[in-house]
This record gives structure tokens, sequence and C-alpha cells, in this order.
């Protein structure tokens, strides 16, 4: 059971788990530190995901197949009581190779590329994981008021990041300049959606509030779930952040600015990005995003 929180406590549990995470030996740096508190915070989102899917298979009285089955489902592993060296084992040796083995539907593949494309970042200190397991275990997940708030405290964390990592071409946009971006464009269920340099997928999520407004049908809610939203990002981290009530975003881990451009056979109806204007990148890049057939709306933003 989950205990009730004010949004103030809230705010300081999270911060208290960085705090956490930041003295622990593998996750000395902002980025490291974040990245861990990222995936975890995505297999609990998941598992939250997964108790309202089983809850409406029970009331239509159908099956449900679990997306990862027992026992590294989050409410399987991340509330027990671990000796602490048995937790960092089941971690190290059991869940991860589960989660990077998974596959056969498109969510699955989406959580295989998250944990199976990198190193994932896990606490040396036991004691440390089970701390933070303890703190993201007292968020409901089910509550929109806490998502809420965990959302707000990630994007201090991020834009900490990017003030750091300007140089390396990473910029943080302002969430008012998305939402302003997004109501201007005024995306429609049926479109495709695109960012190609999509980082924490900032624009490409402010875009699923916005559409799902127009939503009324079952389908209307399948398009959104698993056509519309498409993204790509050199770094591993934006994968791990996703797209928070979209079951399937086709997020994909690649540098668009090595693509040729001639050989891009990909379309969409609308593109909304903040590109790297900074940064250094290979002397061999494509000098355009745009195909020979342009998107319904082309919305390119820079924060230098």
């Amino acid at each position: 059971m989950n205990r009730p929180q004010t949004r103030e406590t809230l705010v300081k549990d999270i911060w208290r788990a960085c705090d956490i995470l930041r003295r622990d030996n593998n996750c000395s740096s902002i980025m490291e530190y974040i990245e861990h508190l990222a995936w975890l915070l995505f297999l609990r989102f998941l598992d939250a995901q997964e108790e309202e899917w089983e809850t409406q298979a029970k009331v239509e009285r159908r099956a449900y197949q679990p997306i990862i089955e027992p026992p590294y489902r989050w409410r399987d592993w991340a509330t027990k009581d671990w000796p602490t060296e048995e937790l960092l084992s089941f971690v190290h040796g059991r869940l991860i190779p589960c989660l990077q083995s998974l596959g056969g539907d498109p969510i699955r593949e989406i959580i295989r590329g998250v944990f199976a494309e990198r190193t994932v970042i896990v606490c040396a200190s036991g004691y440390n994981l089970k701390e933070v397991l303890q703190i993201i275990n007292g968020i409901d997940f089910h509550s929109q008021d806490d998502i809420f708030t965990v959302s707000q405290v990630y994007e201090e964390l991020l834009r900490r990041l990017a003030s750091e990592n300007r140089l390396a071409g990473e910029f943080y946009t302002p969430r008012p300049v998305i939402r302003f971006i997004v109501e201007v464009v005024d995306p429609k269920i049926g479109e495709t959606i695109y960012d190609p340099a999509c980082g924490i997928c900032g624009f490409l999520a402010q875009a699923y509030l916005h559409m799902r407004k127009y939503e009324q049908t079952i389908e209307d809610h399948r398009i959104l779930q698993e056509q519309s939203f498409h993204g790509q990002e050199k770094k591993p981290v934006p994968a791990l952040l996703g797209l928070h009530g979209v079951a399937a975003p086709r997020i994909v881990r690649r540098n668009t600015l090595e693509e040729n451009i001639r050989y891009v056979t990909e379309r969409y109806d609308v593109i909304m990005t903040n590109p790297p204007f900074g940064g250094i990148e290979g002397s061999t890049y494509s000098t355009t995003f745009l195909s020979d057939r342009r998107p319904r709306s082309f919305f390119s933003f820079s924060t230098s």
C-alpha cells in the first residue's frame, strides 16, 4: 500500500533518492545517477501500467498475458526485503538479462532496446539500492498528481544536466515553449509525429497529451498507443524516459545526422524538434532532415 504524501514530501523523497544515488560508487556523475533513477522509474511505471491493463482484462473477462513475467515484474522483486548481496545478484544476474532478451511485440522490443543497447548502471551498494527502491515504492504511479510531481523534479534534474552538457550539443527545451509549439501545430489523431533529435521526448510527450483530447473510439486509442509517435536520439537516457502513457512509441537510438538522406524511406506528417545546433559531429553527415515529400508541418526550434 502506498503511503499518502503531500507534494512537498514527495519532492523531498525524490531528491533524497538522488542524494543516495549520488553518493554511490557507481553513480558519481549527474548523468550516471539520473540514468540509474530513470531505469528504475521506467520499470515502476511499466508495472503500474500493467496493473491497469490486468484490471481492465478482468473487467472484460479476458485473459491477460504479462509483458514481463514473474518473478521479473517490479512488484515481485522491488518490494521484496532482500539481503543486499542477493538483491544485487538478482538484478545483475537475472533481471537485466531477462529484460535484454525480451521480444515478439512492439512493447517488449522497446524494453529490450532500453536495456540491451547499453551498460545498465546499477548501484555498487545494495543498501543504497534498497533505500531508493523504498522511496520509489512510496510513489503512487496510478495518481496523475504523483506522476506530475515526479516529472517536474525530473525536468529540474535534466535542466541541471543540460547546463553541464551544452558543449556536447545537448539542449533542454523549456516545457512552456514545447506546449506553445504543439498548440500552434495542432497535431491530430491519424497523423504521425516525428522528432529526429528527440532527447527526453518532450515534443512527443506534449503531442500525446494534446492529441488524446481528440480520442473518441477504441481505434483512436490504438492509433495513439501504437502508430503515432516516432523519434530518434543518439544518447541512451531518453529511451528510459520515453513517453509515459504511450504503450509502444517508436523511439530509436540512432544519430540522425549520420543518416544519408537519399536512403531514408520513412515519411511523417508532422516534425517538431529542437535540433543539435551545437556540439561536434563527424565529417560525414546529412545536410538536411527533410526528404522530397515535405511533412504537413515542420517546426524547428533553437534554444541557443
